[in-house]
């Protein structure tokens, strides 16, 4: 038989659920309506916890379809920790299964942005590469090192153009939205969390690294991607924590991070 405390929990997120007996008021009268009214602020908080989080999937949608969708939400899954910072991390799958959804099919890639640009900016402070370790290296050996990614690091992948629907709904640029699908990088370099358009093929170039390929290796493994442009965008983000080269006859080169 369910304990006294999970059968109020659930009663508080389920509207068509009797409430809990053993609620009375000060005078002896069951405690109904300020039960419904606690039960009605419970969930208002989480969906404004989500609102928060979810800014960028608010704005697409509208406050109603927002409020809504989140409502059913909060119901399905309610809270597993007391840290609200951290709630909704399974919203996004949620949104591609949610029916009325679907004329947005990219709504849920956009919500899965949002839930890594929070999991950046908590990520733990580690250090960042010197991308001038690089400089000194010939090809053999620039293709033997390998690099390993900072905590803030993340790569979001998308069938859809996902950077173009990000900068759109967040920017005032107005340009063409590609018809490609569209990755994503996110680092947090200082205090704030950044966002870069990844080139064709980069996002399976930086997974490679990110599984401890070296360079030449997890680039051969892309047909053709452009490595030039990869280093570049995540050398220019911070995203890299070491850069190691390989072994030599005299020993292991210096990391740097």
């Amino acid at each position: 038989m369910p304990d006294s405390q999970s059968v109020f929990a659930k009663a508080l997120l389920d509207p068509s659920a009797p409430v809990p007996e053993g609620l009375l008021r000060p005078d002896g009268a069951p405690a109904a309506r300020r039960f419904d009214i606690y039960r009605n602020n419970v969930v208002a908080s989480l969906v404004d916890a989500l609102a928060d989080s979810f800014g960028v999937t608010h704005a697409i949608v509208g406050r109603a379809f927002f409020r809504a969708m989140a409502g059913e939400f909060v119901r399905a899954h309610p809270p597993r920790t007391p840290c609200v910072v951290d709630y909704g991390d399974c919203f996004p799958d949620f949104i591609e299964a949610f029916e009325p959804a679907g004329r947005l099919p990219y709504l849920g890639d956009v919500a899965r942005l949002e839930v890594a640009r929070r999991r950046s900016f908590h990520a733990a402070d580690d250090d960042t590469a010197d991308p001038g370790c690089l400089a000194g290296l010939d090809e053999e050996t620039l293709l033997e090192t390998r690099m390993n990614f900072r905590a803030s690091t993340a790569i979001v992948r998308s069938s859809h153009p996902l950077w173009s629907i990000w900068r759109h709904n967040t920017t005032d640029d107005t340009s063409p939205v590609t018809a490609r699908p569209e990755d994503v990088l996110v680092s947090r370099p200082a205090d704030s969390v950044l966002l870069h358009s990844l080139p064709p093929g980069s996002a399976d170039f930086l997974e490679n690294l990110a599984r401890g390929d070296p360079l030449g290796e997890a680039a051969h493994r892309c047909n053709g991607v452009d490595l030039a442009a990869s280093l570049t965008v995540i050398l220019d983000a911070r995203a890299v924590r070491e850069i190691v080269p390989p072994r030599t006859e005299f020993g292991t080169a210096q990391v740097c991070g």
